[in-house]
């Protein structure tokens, strides 16, 4: 052990309620990593795909057909009138049984999406269903003037949208669609139901074989989701920064 490692082992002989296992045995720490690696990749991967859908949903929402804004009304009214958990638990075990397998061996049969697919699939379409509403009004407060301008010029529906309505709608957007993706980088912490190996379930995992970690491991896990939500506030609001426009969306 080296000095850092040895600390913290004499602490928990010291004072056992005080367990810091994952500081001074490498098999902890690595489950520790893992699962801390694991929260990162699904925080980063959802954040992405949940501004996509948002993005796609908001202009779906002025299409001409009636029957594709009544399919959209629908998709944002399930996910946001269900809870996240009841959705990641009906995404894997009830649309999870229809979903076809392989066999890498032969022998065993693995389904094509795995836990970690459902937690991106159902986390990624529940903050979309927010992030299309946080976009329609974006685009409602681009002025009408500013899109007749455009469609002046000779634009079509999508290039208006793309090139003139949304980079202008982002930059109204931006403090409403921080906010929803602080909440949906906490909100992963409840792939844990489907077994994702992420940073609570690492952690739940240590101090169920080791009970004096207990508290050791929730200390961990507070200040990890502190900084990790730090991070991205601090991004999203320098992005907001530089993306101002003086005397625009204030």
């Amino acid at each position: 052990m080296n000095a850092f490692q040895q600390y913290f082992f004499d602490l928990a002989q010291q004072h056992p309620k005080w367990n810091f296992i994952y500081f001074y045995d490498p098999v902890q720490t690595e489950r520790v990593i893992d699962g801390l690696w694991m929260t990162l990749q699904l925080s980063v991967i959802c954040v992405i795909f949940s501004v996509i859908i948002g993005v796609v949903g908001a202009w779906v929402q002025g299409a001409h057909s009636k029957t594709v804004r009544l399919l959209m009304q629908g998709y944002i009214q399930f996910f946001r009138n269900t809870p996240p958990l009841v959705q990641l638990m009906f995404f894997y075990f009830a649309l999870g049984q229809f979903t076809p397998t392989y066999s890498p061996d032969g022998w065993l049969e693995v389904p094509i999406i795995s836990n970690v697919g459902w937690a991106i699939i159902s986390l990624s379409f529940f903050a979309g269903a927010f992030n299309v509403e946080i976009f329609r009004a974006g685009i409602e407060a681009v002025p009408e003037s500013t899109q007749e301008a455009a469609e002046a010029l000779g634009m079509n529906r999508l290039q208006i949208y793309i090139y003139v309505v949304l980079p202008l709608a982002f930059r109204v957007t931006l403090p409403a669609l921080n906010n929803n993706l602080v909440n949906l980088v906490k909100t992963t912490t409840q792939a844990l139901a489907i077994a994702v190996p992420e940073l609570l379930y690492q952690m739940i995992s240590i101090y169920n074989d080791y009970s004096t970690a207990q508290n050791a491991c929730m200390l961990f896990l507070f200040f990890a989701y502190i900084v990790l939500v730090g991070i991205l506030v601090f991004g999203m609001h320098r992005w907001e920064r530089g993306m101002r426009i003086p005397g625009y969306g204030q």
